[in-house]
């Protein structure tokens, strides 16, 4: 299978489960109080927010498939050694673990930092400044808003304590 037949069929699935989530299961599936002030807040919201998101990587998707050539060979590099993946799956495993020990010791935001990055040179990524860039600002931004601006509680740890 090349690259355009497979952007095309991603595309597609992203925009058909967006289109599931958006007009049967968010509005089935998911309870929202009717006095809810803040919309943020709703359970409703992230949930469309999400699946719209989901809905425009499909596009997009669909978009660069169409104009991709049906010769574009595949940007994977072939697998050398196919118990690798095996071992880096049973890492990943090991890493969960590790998070739900670490959590209560170091609270949500530290232990994310830690995990993302952790994850990212698990995979390997080809771009390692970025991963640790990206590992450190996501959950402080997400801790800023949702403890500072929502006036949610984020788990802290009995360790590190943010303001």
């Amino acid at each position: 299978m090349n690259q355009q037949a497979i952007q095309l069929r991603l595309g597609i699935v992203a925009m058909l489960a967006a289109a599931f989530l958006i007009f049967y299961a968010i509005p089935n599936w998911v309870s929202s109080p009717s006095n809810v002030r803040n919309l943020v807040l709703s359970p409703l919201f992230w949930p469309y927010i999400l699946s719209g998101l989901t809905g425009l990587v499909g596009l997009g998707l669909v978009i660069a498939g169409r104009r991709m050539s049906a010769t574009t060979e595949p940007v994977n590099d072939a697998i050398e050694d196919p118990r690798a993946g095996l071992v880096r799956l049973c890492a990943m495993a090991g890493l969960m673990a590790l998070v739900f020990w670490a959590m209560p010791r170091l609270g949500m935001v530290w232990t994310s930092m830690l995990a993302f990055a952790a994850m990212a040179f698990l995979i390997r990524t080809r771009h390692p400044v970025t991963a640790v860039v990206c590992a450190a600002l996501t959950p402080l931004v997400l801790y800023a808003f949702f403890a500072h601006v929502a006036g949610v509680a984020i788990p802290q740890g009995i360790l590190v304590r943010l303001p």
